[in-house]
């Protein structure tokens, strides 16, 4: 069986990688995106069985009849007060969202899917992060670094945002941006055995 992780996410290569898995990766080119309107926890759900089925789909015929092939797909996103907090388009926007959740409670929403054979598996994680009060400079400062321009919310936990952090409540693999109990799930309920991936 094989195991095939449909993003290009360093964060979530770390976390499939730290957790044991042996995986290759085939970036998901699939369509983002949603209704006006979706909510958070669907929206996330439905990405992630879009990208997860979008890689499956380009695979040869003649590997998904080898063996099992787990395609694993996901997405995230912060939502604040209701409103989604996807990837920033620039910098003005990534202070935007910064500012917005100095000092605040937030949710960070994963969907995961698992596609093989067909069929799709998938579930959302949700973990509550609050922020210290931030200083202009302070969120300045980080933007200057690039570093929030590839992340939902505008911020990476396990990165130089880790000092804005008061709380959390829930598990940080899912604001890292893959929830590795949920991965773990719906892998045993898709038939996956661990230790029999092809290397």
């Amino acid at each position: 069986m094989e195991l095939i992780l449909a993003s290009q996410s360093p964060r979530r290569r770390e976390l499939m990688t730290n957790a044991g898995y042996a995986f290759r990766i085939l970036v998901s080119r699939a369509d983002e995106d949603l209704p006006a309107g979706t909510p958070p926890a669907e929206g996330v759900r439905i990405l992630a069985e879009r990208k997860a089925k979008a890689v499956e789909t380009t695979l040869p015929p003649d590997i998904l009849k080898a063996a099992p092939v787990f395609v694993i797909g996901a997405d995230t996103l912060v939502e604040l007060n209701g409103v989604p907090l996807g990837k920033p388009r620039d910098e003005a926007e990534a202070t935007a969202m910064l500012s917005s959740l100095s000092g605040a409670r937030h949710h960070v929403v994963t969907g995961v899917a698992v596609a093989v054979g067909g069929r799709i598996f998938s579930g959302v994680e949700t973990t509550a992060v609050t922020f210290r009060p931030l200083s202009k400079e302070e969120i300045a400062d980080y933007v200057a670094t690039g570093e929030p321009m590839d992340k939902a919310g505008a911020y990476g936990i396990q990165a130089g945002a880790v000092r804005f952090v008061q709380k959390v409540d829930g598990e940080i693999d899912n604001v890292i941006g893959l929830p590795r109990k949920l991965l773990a799930k719906l892998l045993r309920d898709a038939g996956y055995e661990p230790g029999k991936e092809t290397p």
